[in-house]
């Protein structure tokens, strides 16, 4: 029996829950351990949302710390392949940058993994000398993956074309019977990080600028933790002071989020920054939703507008609305599209898929040169 390939995985795990950290969650229970000597390496510093992007002595200590316990790591477990999971910014970017060293010195292959779609923006509005640094780091590289094939580009002139490669996100939701609705409100819902750069502000000016009769129809389910406070105290006074119909469930009460998905009738995400492929479409395809959002990184090839929702302008509530009321008004074409969505998710965004996808990589990874 032919021994297995080592493959070090690095990431975060939940919590707090963000899609890189579910990501590294779902391969590390994925048919990938049948294929593979799967080896986790936990990166996380930050216990909470809230924390994220704070500096603090004890942070910079706990970093030290994972770069020696991870050169260790590789001498203990000599892996095949290393896949280490990129940031934009610069400082995650530099951060990454030091395992992606460790691992080239110890003679590993590297594949990094990039989760968003700025990433080659912020590349190049960057000072010469930090250009010349990630090409240089680049280069050490086996390969690279995105979330899209419209991310592919970011790569372009940084990584061979022939090694940068395509890996969709993926999941599997064991939903309940869908609940259809028996009542005249429709169910909207909405799940992210509650931040501006989400378009949560968009979303419930979308539903204030519905309507009056229209409006009462309608019931919108948030949930999601709040990155800032600045951000929630003005949406909670616009829910409060034009009596909104908004239900707030804090992220600690994921568990419900399943159980959300299978009771809505309408999906919203609109976010206004760059997005990778996010992991709320995927669950919404899932669920079998129609989607109002926006054309940010790889969302447009899984949501198609007019067919399973649709694709909406940036900071725009007033489009937001005015799709919002084609699907209040039609519950045959909330259906349809609903359909779609599941079609879409079946046919391209399993975990399956995705884990299959992967295996592709690291195999074709394998059998590369250095």
């Amino acid at each position: 029996m032919p021994t297995k390939s080592t493959i070090l995985l690095l990431g975060k795990l939940p919590p707090p829950y963000m899609g890189p950290a579910i990501a590294t969650s779902i391969l590390l229970h994925s048919e990938l351990k049948k294929s593979y000597n799967l080896i986790h390496f936990d990166t996380r510093l930050n216990k909470d949302i809230r924390s994220i992007g704070s500096i603090r002595l004890s942070k910079v200590f706990a970093l030290a710390g994972q770069y020696l316990s991870f050169s260790r790591s590789i001498r203990k477990y000599k892996p095949d392949v290393v896949l280490v999971p990129i940031s934009q910014s610069k400082g995650g970017f530099l951060k990454d940058s030091i395992f992606i060293l460790i691992a080239s010195i110890l003679k590993c292959k590297v594949l990094v993994h990039l989760r968003g779609s700025e990433f080659r923006e912020i590349v190049e509005r960057s000072p010469s000398t930090y250009r010349q640094l990630v090409r240089w780091i680049l280069r050490k590289c086996s390969g690279a993956i995105v979330l899209g094939k419209s991310l592919r580009p970011i790569f372009h002139g940084l990584v061979p074309d022939d090694r940068i490669f395509v890996c969709p996100n993926g999941c599997n939701l064991n939903l309940p019977q869908r609940n259809h609705n028996q009542t005249n409100r429709i169910r909207l819902l909405s799940i992210g990080n509650l931040q501006a750069s989400k378009g949560i502000p968009d979303i419930l000016e979308a539903i204030r600028v519905l309507p009056k009769p229209v409006r009462e129809s309608v019931s919108l389910v948030v949930l999601g933790a709040w990155r800032d406070e600045s951000t929630r105290i003005d949406c909670m006074r616009l829910v409060e002071e034009n009596q909104l119909p908004v239900e707030f469930v804090p992220s600690e009460e994921s568990g419900k989020k399943v159980e959300l998905l299978s009771q809505a009738d309408v999906f919203l995400f609109t976010p206004r920054s760059p997005e990778g492929h996010p992991w709320v479409i995927v669950e919404a395809l899932a669920a079998g939703l129609p989607i109002i959002t926006t054309n940010r990184g790889a969302i447009a090839e899984s949501v198609t507008d007019g067919e399973n929702g649709y694709i909406v302008p940036l900071r725009d509530p007033a489009a937001i609305a005015e799709r919002l009321m084609k699907l209040i008004a039609n519950a045959e074409k909330r259906q349809r599209m609903g359909r779609q969505s599941r079609k879409t998710y079946e046919s391209a965004f399993t975990e399956e898929l995705m884990v299959e996808r992967l295996d592709q990589i690291i195999r074709q990874t394998l059998q590369s040169k250095p």
